[in-house]
């Protein structure tokens, strides 16, 4: 056996280990947690339930209308409005201090006026062509007749849902992009994605239209499919995902924001870090060369405005001051 390689004990054993912490956390978390905020959404639900009613008031409340045109409409506007941000960072190397923020340094500063006309238009197409078709779909497939619009639903049941979204998505998301990734599917389909070895924010869904499909609408969707969630529990788990994806292609590790260093590293190297939460990279040994960078050292959540790249350079620039002095 490969010393390298962990043995069948070493995974039994890691995975034992960390389905009984997560099980652990979730039952003092049920048991204590839970309660409080329960407290709290009970005393806050009128005024939720009534600014529900508002906005269906004055929108309607067809559910076939809000669920393709209106989630349509937000998932679009979530993603152009905070990908706009990045554009304007991006194309016009504007405000200069924030590059110092940059997964990959040099690298589009500024971004190409024509790669990025090119990716908007994939993104559109995608957006449009592929989901408002999948949003119909997706409605005939969790349609409730005896189910009210107008009702929103509990925290807990919003709380156990959004657990088996992430469970979902990270599970559908690694297979699917793995199998991306298999050598007579990849040429034709998944290299597009990653003609951006460094991405930018609205590269996120730039792709083949069949992959927007299996790997980036599916994974999410098919957890509110399989749970038949309420439209306002859609949505919100909708928004995180696209907050999310804009996060790991963004290019920049900004202070308190998530670490896009694993998709970063992944799009660099293309052979690792397939998933989303990194438990299956984790179990399937996919992630090993991640692991033994020095973008694995900087893959947190900074809380210091100084840049990680200054806590964790890299080997070479280690090297390169070793010389110096």
């Amino acid at each position: 056996m490969d010393k390298g390689q962990p043995s069948i004990w070493t995974w039994a054993r890691d995975s034992a280990l960390l389905i009984a912490t997560i099980v652990s956390i979730f039952a003092a978390f049920s048991n204590s947690l839970t309660w409080y905020l329960q407290q709290l959404w009970g005393a806050s639900g009128d005024f939720w339930q009534a600014r529900w009613d508002q906005f269906l008031d004055c929108f309607g409340d067809d559910e076939s209308v809000l669920f393709i045109y209106g989630t349509t409409l937000l998932t679009m506007g979530l993603y152009w409005g905070v990908g706009s941000i990045y554009i304007l960072m991006d194309y016009f190397n504007w405000p200069k201090w924030i590059r110092k923020y940059k997964v990959q340094p040099g690298t589009n500063e500024p971004v190409d006026t024509k790669r990025l006309v090119s990716a908007i238009g994939y993104v559109l197409f995608n957006q449009t062509i592929v989901g408002i078709p999948f949003a119909a779909f997706g409605y005939w497939m969790m349609y409730q007749p005896t189910r009210s619009i107008r009702v929103l639903p509990t925290f807990s049941s919003v709380l156990l849902e959004l657990a088996v979204f992430i469970v979902v998505e990270e599970i559908v998301f690694y297979y699917s992009h793995r199998l991306l990734h298999h050598r007579r599917l990849y040429k034709h389909i998944h290299k597009k994605h990653h003609e951006w070895t460094a991405p930018i924010a609205v590269t996120a869904i730039y792709c083949h239209p069949l992959e927007h499909l299996l790997s980036n609408i599916l994974p999410p969707a098919l957890g509110t499919i399989i749970m038949s969630s309420h439209i306002s529990t859609s949505w919100l788990w909708y928004s995180m995902a696209i907050l999310r994806t804009l996060n790991d292609h963004s290019g920049y590790h900004l202070p308190f924001f998530p670490s896009p260093e694993a998709h970063d590293f992944h799009h660099l190297k293309f052979t690792e870090c397939f998933g989303f939460l990194g438990i299956l990279d984790y179990l399937h040994g996919t992630d090993r060369m991640f692991r033994s960078s020095p973008a694995f050292k900087r893959h947190f959540v900074s809380l210091s405005t100084q840049p990680l790249r200054k806590q964790f350079p890299d080997e070479s620039k280690i090297k390169l001051n070793l010389h110096d002095d």
